[in-house]
């Protein structure tokens, strides 16, 4: 319509909107568009997205579409947009209407950070506003963690319990105000309200600070400066903080909250602040300050004032700035950065109900900084890691979920229900698939429940009743058994083949392609234990091309836990029990009792399941290197073998040996003998190079080297068998940036379309996007 002459004729056009489009000032924007192009018509929330007509001569409407497709609000993403004339009605003015039923494709908005307009307004003395730590608008605040039910009206959400005041009415009736239909909008007199408590736990000798509003605010900054522990509510659920330069303060903290070493995230109150604390390229600092605001985990600057005890044995940072106003204002006290830790206890979900956090965090908190309005879902911080310039997650919530993900087909209403660990679930409807915030380990029973809770929440919200479930094929995991008491039918999927799938399809990848999926623990098809991976095939089925050598994981679970014992599995597999005799720290340092009861394990194959895992490859070097015997969290012992190849420069590769591994089937699946890629000649190597004394950088950086080449190798022998040159890589291990970086560029150098993860995790964390991709092609 651009362009064509004015004819002065009057037309009505409808148009049918979907994506997010709700709660991100979508209504107000179209009211003033058409209210300054002199349009008549009306628009209104619907739950498929928003509809609306509009009235008007030929050059007013190609006006008016052109700047609905190119100036939406910050929030809004279109992902629909449908348009048809339809007859000439007589009106006057331009209204918005309540909302309307319908088939739901429904999106919704993700929580926001604070925008600059509300920024600015918060530190105005002139402002009514001024100091309010629940200041928002149409273009930032909470979404996601306060909707009850659509369409998305104030009524449902959390903030139904308060009744707007006069002055607040005013805005949010003013087509001009940026408050114009803000569901979230409150202020001083009608708004929530902040207040610091003590601990209910409190003995008599800690504080008993309290106090409501500006003043609560004031003494909780005080707090911190002091060096107490504060459980702060916000957007999606409780932070535990503590000022992250107080080296006994953080102690202090780790002691309480029973995390002994996995690293805390810090708040650094601005951007310049960040640079003090981290070395930040370009995508950092515009990941730091978008929208989404997650942490951004970035390399320490030489003299960060961070205490060392925030992210030990860690070159890397995780970073976020404030994106609450209640932040902001706490980010005015004298400290260089907070550490805002989840509020939890060890492996527990995220506390959001307050009742539920004054019971779990009284023995950790000094004091809580505390609001009354509810979170109703509860939503964790969103981190993130930058990758070949472009973000690549570690954790998927606040920010991001529910965003979409789009399919390369259609699929029935279908639900994921993810892995057992770093779970997160994932609903399908046609082309849309909507994978929900990272929930945890369901070995928690806390965090089981949440799993449930999450599942109701979002096909309720989404109006998705799922007609079949995809779990994973791990007959135990406490997602499978969900599945099989759902009722529903139910799709098992291999653990590593939903990896691939999941990567596949957010690269909109159809057809066939090399799966590299480098992972810590998935129930192999053949009743093993894999996760040193080489797949070929697509949603439809896989075969397995190749796999790392295995090796027996002693003990099981144990192995995960000991390195140590991975280290005595690789040894005693390449030189029997001469293997406890060498003088190393990873066998020396263990009791003759103990070697003895490992050996009899090897030996006989007591509790010791055959695993591929490159998981436990990465905990055996880094045993041997007397990095890391056991561990406190997931990966600890790979994270920081990573970090000390950091310290030295490329350095060759040790040798490796690629085979044919040894054919057989189970349970009707396609077990073909494909490739066997053996570390055994490495382990040789690195046992040589201690002997030598060469560094423990340059031995972590060789191998970091040699795994990369020899994956590299053997993608290239089945790209050459198979004719295919599209390489995903997924897995746990691909967080690991120099194996990532070694991979993607040594595949890239050869000719090969190489894909990673963009939009969610490529640990078990996106694993549920792959299940429903997969589930999809088979219902």
């Amino acid at each position: 319509m651009a362009g064509r002459p004015d004819s002065g004729v009057v037309t009505r056009r409808r148009f049918a909107i979907g994506g997010i489009v709700q709660g991100v000032g979508f209504r107000p924007f179209v009211y003033r568009l058409a209210r300054d192009l002199s349009l008549t018509g009306w628009v209104r929330n619907t739950t498929a997205g928003v509809e609306l007509e509009v009235q008007g001569k030929d050059a007013a409407l190609a006006a008016f579409e052109r700047s609905l497709r190119e100036e939406t609000p910050p929030l809004a993403v279109i992902a629909s947009l449908a348009a048809e004339e339809v007859a000439p009605c007589e009106e006057t003015g331009f209204r918005i209407l309540g909302s309307a039923g319908g088939a739901s494709t429904i999106q919704v908005a993700p929580d926001s950070n604070l925008c600059s307009d509300c920024l600015r307004e918060l530190f105005d003395p002139a402002d009514r506003r001024y100091r309010y730590p629940f200041i928002t608008c149409t273009n930032c605040g909470p979404r996601y963690s306060i909707i009850t039910g659509i369409p998305y009206d104030r009524p449902k959400t959390t903030m139904a319990g308060f009744p707007m005041c006069p002055a607040c009415l005013e805005e949010y009736h003013d087509p001009d105000n940026r408050r114009f239909h803000a569901q979230p909008v409150a202020c001083p007199a009608c708004g929530p309200q902040v207040r610091l408590q003590g601990s209910p736990h409190a003995s008599a000798s800690q504080p008993g600070q309290s106090g409501r509003g500006e003043n609560a605010v004031g003494s909780a900054v005080e707090l911190l400066e002091n060096g107490l522990i504060l459980a702060i509510k916000g957007i999606g659920g409780y932070h535990l903080a503590v000022n992250a330069c107080d080296h006994s303060a953080v102690q202090r903290l780790r002691e309480r909250k029973k995390r002994d070493e996995k690293p805390f995230a810090v708040m650094a109150a601005d951007l310049a602040a960040a640079q003090r604390l981290a070395l930040l390229n370009e995508t950092e600092r515009r990941l730091l300050t978008a929208p989404e605001s997650p942490i951004v985990i970035a390399r320490k600057t030489r003299d960060c004032p961070v205490s060392p005890l925030v992210a030990p044995n860690n070159g890397w940072l995780g970073l976020m700035l404030p994106y609450t106003p209640l932040h902001h204002l706490l980010m005015r006290g004298n400290f260089e950065a907070l550490v805002m830790t989840s509020a939890n206890v060890s492996d527990e979900p995220i506390a959001f109900e307050d009742d539920d956090a004054l019971e779990r965090l009284g023995g950790i908190a000094d004091c809580f900084l505390v609001h009354d309005r509810p979170i109703h879902i509860r939503s964790d911080d969103s981190v993130i890691r930058v990758f070949q310039g472009s973000p690549l997650f570690y954790r998927r919530a606040r920010g991001y979920a529910p965003r979409t993900v789009r399919l390369p087909f259609e699929t029935p209403p279908l639900l994921g229900v993810g892995a057992e660990l770093k779970n997160a679930i994932c609903l399908s409807n046609g082309r849309e698939a909507f994978l929900s915030q990272h929930i945890g380990d369901l070995q928690n029973s806390s965090t089981y429940d949440s799993f449930r809770r999450i599942i109701g929440h979002l096909a309720g919200l989404l109006e998705i009743t799922p007609r079949a479930i995809a779990c994973d094929q791990h007959p135990d995991y406490l997602s499978s058994l969900y599945a099989t008491e759902s009722g529903l039918p139910v799709t098992a999927v291999q653990h590593h083949h939903a990896h691939m799938a999941a990567c596949m399809a957010e690269n909109g990848l159809k057809g066939e392609a090399i799966g590299v999926v480098f992972d810590g623990t998935g129930y192999g098809s053949d009743g093993t234990i894999w996760g040193g991976e080489f797949l070929v095939g697509g949603y439809d089925g896989f075969r397995r091309a190749g796999h790392f050598r295995t090796v027996p994981l002693p003990g099981g679970d144990a192995a995960v836990r000991e390195p140590w014992r991975m280290a005595a599995a690789y040894l005693h597999q390449i030189m029997g029990t001469d293997a406890f005799a060498l003088d190393l720290p990873a066998i020396a340092r263990q009791g003759e009792l103990e070697k003895e009861m490992l050996a009899a394990m090897l030996e006989k194959g007591i509790n010791s399941p055959p695993s591929s895992s490159c998981g436990r490859l990465f905990d055996a070097v880094a045993a041997l290197l007397g990095l890391r015997h056991t561990v406190s969290y997931d990966g600890q012992a790979a994270i920081e073998l990573e970090a000390l190849a950091e310290a030295a420069e490329d350095d060759g590769v040790y040798p490796y040996r690629i085979g044919e591994a040894p054919s057989g089937s189970s349970a009707g699946a396609v077990i073909a003998s494909g490739i066997e890629l053996d570390f055994s000649p490495m382990f040789l190597k690195i046992l040589s190079d201690l002997a030598d004394t060469v560094p423990a950088a340059v031995i972590a950086r060789r191998f970091h080297g040699t795994v990369a080449h020899a994956g590299t190798e053997t993608c290239l022998r089945i790209a050459a068998s198979t004719g295919l040159e599209r390489i995903v890589l997924s897995g746990g291990v691909f967080q690991n940036r120099i194996l990532s970086d070694l991979m993607y560029s040594g595949l890239v150098a050869r000719g090969m379309q190489v894909y990673t993860h963009r939009l969610v995790p490529p640990n078990d964390g996106g694993i549920a996007l792959g299940q429903v991709a997969i589930a999809g092609r088979r219902n």
